[in-house]
C-alpha cells in the first residue's frame, strides 16, 4: 500500500512541475454507478452504487489543464444467472470492489477560474485493495470465474463545472484491460461517475 501511495504522490508531482503556471489542490467526493461487463452476455449484468473519496490537483496555462487524481472508491455488479434443473430458479451474485483510483486527465475550459465550464479526457489505473463475492450454488459450476486481477486500466470522459472553489464533474469510465484472471471470460468494468469536489487553494 505504501508503494502505491508514494507512486501516485510523485505521478501527481511530476504531473504538477509540468505545468506549473498556475495550479489548485483540492479534496473530492462522489457516487458510482457501475457494472462489469462479461465476453459473450455470459450474465445479465445489473449496476450497483458505489462511492469515491480523494484529492485532486489541477495545473496549467489558460484554457487547458492537466488533473492527475487519487481516490479511493468502490465499485462492482451484480449477477444474474438461471439455473434450469427440475424447476427454474434465478440466482443472484454479486461483485464489489475498493480500489484505489489514479486517473491522470487532461482538459479544457471556457470562461475564468471561477466560473467555467470543462471537458476532461485520460486514463485512470486502479489498484485492487479488496473484494468481496457473492456467489451462489449456480456459479460453483463455472470455473474461476470470481477471480480478479490486482490492477486494471480503463479510460474516463465527461464535463465539469466550476463556481467558485466548488468543482462538479460528470464522467464515464470504460474498462480498457480485462480484469478476470481467466482470459475466457473477459470481465471489463464500466462506470459512472457524480463527484463534488472543493478546491483549497
Amino acid at each position: 500500500m505504501k508503494k502505491l501511495l508514494m507512486a501516485g504522490c510523485l505521478l501527481l508531482i511530476t504531473g504538477l512541475s509540468a505545468y506549473a503556471q498556475k495550479f489548485s489542490l483540492g479534496i473530492k467526493g462522489g457516487v458510482n454507478y457501475s457494472s462489469l461487463k462479461t465476453k459473450d452476455n455470459l450474465t445479465d449484468e445489473n449496476n450497483i452504487m458505489g462511492y469515491q473519496a480523494g484529492i485532486f490537483a489541477r495545473a496549467g496555462a489558460t484554457g487547458i489543464y492537466f488533473q492527475p487524481e487519487l481516490y479511493l472508491g468502490t465499485k462492482g455488479t451484480e449477477y444474474t444467472m438461471i439455473q434450469t434443473t427440475a424447476e427454474t430458479v434465478e440466482q443472484k451474485a454479486k461483485v464489489k470492489f475498493t480500489t484505489l483510483d489514479l486517473p491522470l486527465l487532461l482538459g479544457t475550459k471556457i470562461g475564468v477560474d471561477k466560473l467555467n465550464l470543462r471537458f476532461m479526457a485520460g486514463p485512470v489505473i486502479s489498484f485492487k485493495i479488496d473484494d468481496k463475492t457473492t456467489f451462489p450454488s449456480a456459479y460453483s459450476q463455472v470455473s474461476d470465474f470470481g477471480n480478479y486481477k490486482n490492477q486494471a486500466l480503463g479510460i474516463q470522459a465527461g464535463g465539469g463545472v466550476d463556481l467558485g472553489n466548488l468543482t462538479v464533474d460528470l464522467r464515464y469510465e470504460a474498462g480498457m484491460s480485462n480484469i478476470s484472471e481467466s482470459e475466457k471470460y473477459n470481465q471489463k468494468q464500466n462506470l459512472f461517475h457524480l463527484s463534488v469536489g472543493f478546491k483549497l487553494f
